[in-house]
């Protein structure tokens, strides 16, 4: 993960949120969970602030997306509780893990609106990824 990779995604996560006619709070990490680049829309929560920073760790953490920790966090699952770990951890959607060449080179996180909403415009940031 670069700095220009990462501004690719904002912009495309932004496109994505504006389509949808949302306001996000939109963050990148690298392979070592670092902050890249973070973006707050105008008017966007911003209590949403830290979750979209907290989804992006949350799924480079663990490498998969956080609606998937998510399902696994319940009660009686094999997760459960993990979201009290590591200084606090977001387990509903809108963390994505950002692979190149099968290998994860960051993630994206993405606050702001419904956990689907969320989740539909951090997805959007693969389109900036060339395998």
């Amino acid at each position: 993960m670069n700095l220009e990779l990462a501004k690719q995604m904002i912009t495309l996560c932004k496109e994505k949120a504006l389509e949808i006619e949302t306001k996000m709070n939109i963050a990148v990490v690298d392979a070592g969970c670092n902050l890249v680049v973070f973006e707050r829309m105008d008017d966007a929560w911003l209590g949403s602030i830290d979750i979209a920073m907290k989804k992006a760790r949350t799924a480079r953490y663990f490498d998969m997306d956080t609606g998937e920790i998510g399902k696994l966090s319940q009660p009686g699952g094999p997760l459960y509780n993990i979201e009290h770990s590591n200084g606090g951890l977001i387990s509903f959607p809108g963390g994505v893990v950002v692979r190149k060449g099968g290998r994860v080179i960051g993630a994206v996180g993405v606050s702001g609106s419904s956990v689907e909403n969320d989740h539909t415009v951090a997805s959007a940031a693969h389109g900036s990824i060339q395998s």
